[in-house]
Formats: structure tokens, sequence, C-alpha cells
């Protein structure tokens, strides 16, 4: 199973300590393009080395980080160690407040077929090469992907609190989550995380590009290297891990967005929905996210300027032919592109995960939105995936559709930075 280790990170110099909110950064798969153009305007945020310029090439992006080094931006601590970093938020609308906690550690990269750490997305090869390109260039971890390990009895949870009294950094970061994040370099204890977790399998939440792109690299270095041990860098990940049984693992929904589709009517898109789902519209289209809450196959339906509830009709259900196994076929986001989004819209499986009509987006006021002001012509909102259920699909080794899943919040950038370099692990 997972085999983790603690490691000799490397972390902004004490003397930028205080200034850690300026250089930190989201995930490359998340940051947005104007959030790009801010954050480079800094020139030691972590940006530079997670998502570097377009016109920087990954050598130049190397060059930097040796400098980084060289200057001092960047030290290299000097007992390997456990990182601990806690999320602290709210959700609107709810009175809770919520604290994810869980720690960054290196883990053994292990290929998809080992069934040890499992994926619940493909990846697009695009990205994925670009990663690979970084990593290979770098040897650097620039920010942590985000895995789920399962302990029901939170054996780890005291010893992460017992570090947070000690804390490195405190930052609030760009979803308004506040960020902790503390170290424990104690082997005694740092070697409980690693036995806790040496009977787990892992499941990889946020980070499939960049966890493949290990992989890649991985894979190209074993065949390079007649040598191999299997201790060498190169078969290391950085990745941050939480317990799957937290009631503070929060994974909100995304909503599709229809747009340039010829000849879309409201007339002609609820007769085709009839025969599908029962149909009941809605005066208040801001309360679609409350009503269609925990409801079985419903979801909230924007057009033009009307919107509706639809629930899909159980005499309908067993039509679903897609060969899938029934954890998947059973999910919320399989019904909606089975029945609406191919059966209604007539975009195929084949085409959704690449098609241009479709667009994912996880605010219920954006899409909204979008769909007022005639960006888009169709809005559909769903309710999110429990944890139970991507356990379930993982399990069986399948996969969910694109955009199932969206884990809230997003492990950050910046805190730490783990070297493959093997003098430097």
């Amino acid at each position: 199973m997972a085999v983790i280790k603690p490691f000799r990170g490397w972390r902004y110099s004490p003397h930028l300590a205080d200034q850690i909110s300026k250089l930190i950064s989201p995930p490359f798969d998340v940051v947005s393009f104007r959030q790009r153009m801010a954050l480079y305007q800094e020139p030691y945020n972590s940006i530079h080395l997670s998502v570097p310029k377009p016109e920087h090439s990954p050598r130049n992006t190397a060059g930097l980080l040796n400098r980084w080094k060289t200057e001092g931006i960047i030290q290299q601590d000097t007992t390997p160690a456990i990182y601990i970093y806690y999320q602290c938020f709210q959700l609107p609308g709810l009175p809770k407040s919520f604290c994810r906690k869980g720690f960054i550690a290196m883990i053994e990269a292990t290929f998809w077929e080992e069934n040890i750490i499992l994926r619940h997305e493909d990846t697009i090869p695009d990205s994925v090469n670009d990663r690979v390109d970084l990593l290979e260039a770098t040897q650097l971890h620039a920010s942590p992907t985000h895995g789920l390990y399962t302990d029901s009895e939170h054996q780890l949870e005291d010893l992460m609190d017992q570090s947070m009294a000690e804390v490195l950094y405190e930052a609030e970061d760009y979803q308004g989550v506040r960020d902790m994040f503390s170290m424990i370099t104690d082997p005694d204890v740092t070697q409980q995380f690693v036995s806790v977790l040496q009977d787990k399998p892992i499941i990889l939440a946020d980070g499939h590009h960049r966890y493949e792109g290990s992989l890649i690299y991985r894979r190209n270095c074993i065949q390079n290297n007649p040598n191999h041990t299997g201790e060498e860098g190169y078969n290391y990940h950085m990745m941050y891990l939480t317990n799957t049984e937290s009631e503070d693992l929060i994974i909100l929904p995304t909503h599709r967005l229809i747009h340039q589709q010829p000849s879309i009517s409201t007339e002609a898109i609820l007769k085709k929905t009839a025969a599908y789902f029962t149909i009941k519209a809605i005066e208040n289209a801001p309360d679609l996210p409350e009503i269609i809450a925990g409801k079985h196959r419903t979801y909230g339906l924007l057009i033009h300027d009307k919107s509706y509830i639809i629930s899909l009709k159980p005499e309908v259900a067993e039509t679903l032919d897609w060969n899938l196994h029934p954890d998947v076929k059973s999910l919320e986001t399989v019904v909606l592109h089975y029945f609406f989004i191919e059966k209604i819209l007539g975009i195929p499986r084949t085409e959704q995960s690449r098609s241009l009509y479709i667009q994912y987006d996880r605010s219920f006021a954006s899409c909204f939105a979008k769909v007022q002001q005639q960006e888009v012509q169709i809005g559909l909102v769903t309710n999110g995936v429990s944890v139970e259920e991507v356990k379930k699909v993982c399990y069986s080794g399948n996969i969910m559709p694109q955009k199932s899943t969206y884990f809230y919040p997003k492990a950050i950038g910046g805190f730490v930075f783990g070297s493959i370099y093997d003098q430097e692990l």
C-alpha cells in the first residue's frame, strides 16, 4: 500500500515569512489568466515555479529556481519533516465553520495498475506533457496534489493539532480560506504517519495531471537507469493527504453550461426534456440550489429567462445503456450527461469530455448570470457527489465523468517545495 516519507522541504527564507500571503498561489489547473497576471508582478511568488510565464521555457524556470536557492530566497530544511497544513473556511448559507486537517509528505509515485493510488478522472495529454517537462527541468514539486486516505480511528489528528501549537505560517488565500502551516521533525512522531498509511490505498482528489506527470517522468527515469533501486528521488511525488472520514472534507457541485448550440429554443428543449424528466417551473431561480439539494436525480434547468426543476422519471432510469460499472452508472452527473446532454442536446458521450459546447462552473451565481446575460444558452444545476460515492467508484477500479468533483478548498502552493534531487531528499 502507500509508502510515504518525511522530506527536507524548501521554504521561503524566514525574512519573507511575514509576506507569505504574497508568495502563495493557486494550483496550475485552477489559476485564472487574471490571477496569473497579478501574481507575476510579485517577483518571488511561487507561481513563477508552478505556472511559469508562457515565454519562459522549463530551462528558464530551472535557472530561476537555482537563483532563488543561491540567493537564499528559499532555503532547505535541515531535518526531514512531515508538514502539517490546515485550511479553515466557511460556506455561504451555513453557520458551521470548517477546518480541513492534513499533512504534506513525499509519497511513492506508484503506477495506476498497482491500485495503490487511485484516480477518479482522466487527464488531458497536453497538460500532462507540460508538467513532465517542468518536473524534468526543475526536479521540483512546486505545489502538492491532494490525496485521500481513510482512517476511521482518526489516529493522526491529535498529532497534527499538537504541531499547530507552533504555527510557521498563517495566511488568507485567494479563496478567502485561512491557511495554517507547521511541521513535525521528531522521527518517532513522523514514523506514526508512515505506519498509519502503509496499509491504505490513496484516492487522488486533485492534481491528476501533476501526478500523471510524475508517473511518466518516473517511468522514463527507470528505463534510462540500469541501476534503478526504487529509492531515487524521481520515485516520489509531493502530496497533501487528508482523511475521508473527516466531517470537514467538502465536495462542491460543478454545474454545466451549454453554449454555441444551433437553434436552441425553450419550447423545443422542454418538449424533449418531458420525455425523460418531470418539469416544474420555478419563479425565483436563485432558490434552485436549495430546492434540489439532496434530491435524487433532480437538477436545475436555466434556459433564457426561465428556470425549472427537472427530475428523472423512474421508468426511464433503466434505459441508460452506457457500458459502465453500476457504481458509475448511478452517479448524478452520469444521469445528467446521458439523458440531457446526449439524448436531449444530441452531444454523444464520445465527444462530451472535449466538447466545445460544454463549459463547467462551480458558482451557481456565475451560471445564473451567464444565462441571464445570454453568454450561454443553458445552465444545468447539479448536486455534488458524496465522499462515499467517490470511494465506491475508485475502489471498483472505475473513473467518474469529467468535472464530477470539486474538492474545496484547493491546496495552495508556496508553503513548501519538494525537491526530487537525490542529494536534497
